[in-house]
């Protein structure tokens, strides 16, 4: 297979589709377009055409039930079937922010049971939209986006990134299975109240993968940290060959090489 082709899927209220394709182009991917939701509900076979889907961050449908919930619900009956075929062939998706938002309430990355949903994200535990830089700390597992990171810097944006788990048990085994891999950290690597947990997360959980770890979904943004202009302390700090998140999507190419 050449180089990968990327879709990243648009909807009303998505605002960051955009900088998700530069990062794509800049990571080297073959093709990365923006497909409005509809279009591909009226086509489902367009995803055939690529290698890894996108749903990127925004306020999807002005988030007016829950953050994510009606793109989720979009996802689930009308293409809920391809999704799963297009996981199951060995493409990757990604969701970030409001885009993890939707796949997990969507069933995509932790399935739920017959009591409902094992896990969501909730309102962030102060109640407020944060918007600030965080630092995270990767255990990549079986996630190819993941490979090789380590400690990441970059910004977050969401009212809802609370990682809560129905039962403390859902969570531990999560964390067993290696679906936990990303935790809020400082730029030392330790964890921390608010604010380095922005948010209140359990277990300071920043991103989780499904089981086989080709789908990802997390609430800091990568790609708002491609270009190392774009961290606010370049000029203290020095210029770095480039932003941390550039590897997340530099990953997801190579893995079809």
């Amino acid at each position: 297979m050449g180089k990968a082709r990327v879709l990243i899927l648009r909807a009303p209220g998505a605002n960051c589709d955009e900088e998700t394709q530069f990062a794509f182009e800049r990571a080297g991917a073959q093709v990365a377009e923006r497909i409005h939701i509809n279009r591909l509900r009226e086509k489902p076979a367009l995803l055939d055409d690529y290698q890894i889907l996108v749903v990127p961050g925004g306020f999807t449908y002005g988030d007016d039930v829950a953050a994510g919930k009606i793109l989720a619900n979009q996802l689930s009956v009308f293409l809920g079937d391809q999704l799963r075929r297009f996981r199951d062939h060995e493409k990757l998706i990604l969701g970030i922010c409001n885009g993890f938002q939707a796949l997990l309430k969507a069933g995509l990355l932790i399935s739920p049971d017959e009591d409902g949903p094992l896990a969501t994200l909730a309102q962030n535990a102060h109640g407020k939209f944060e918007d600030r830089w965080i630092a995270m700390k990767a255990r990549a597992g079986k996630c190819p986006f993941l490979r090789d990171c380590g400690l990441l810097e970059m910004p977050i944006a969401h009212g809802e990134g609370n990682f809560i788990c129905r039962a403390a048990w859902i969570r531990k085994g999560l964390d067993q299975a290696g679906q936990v891999v990303l935790r809020y950290v400082d730029k030392d690597g330790r964890p921390g109240p608010f604010p380095v947990n922005p948010n209140g997360s359990q277990d300071d959980i920043a991103g989780v993968c499904d089981p086989t770890g080709r789908v990802l979904g997390l609430m800091p943004h990568p790609e708002r940290h491609v270009l190392p202009t774009q961290h606010p302390q370049w000029t203290r700090k020095g210029l770095a060959p480039e932003g941390d998140g550039l590897r997340l999507f530099r990953n997801a190419v190579e893995f079809f090489k």
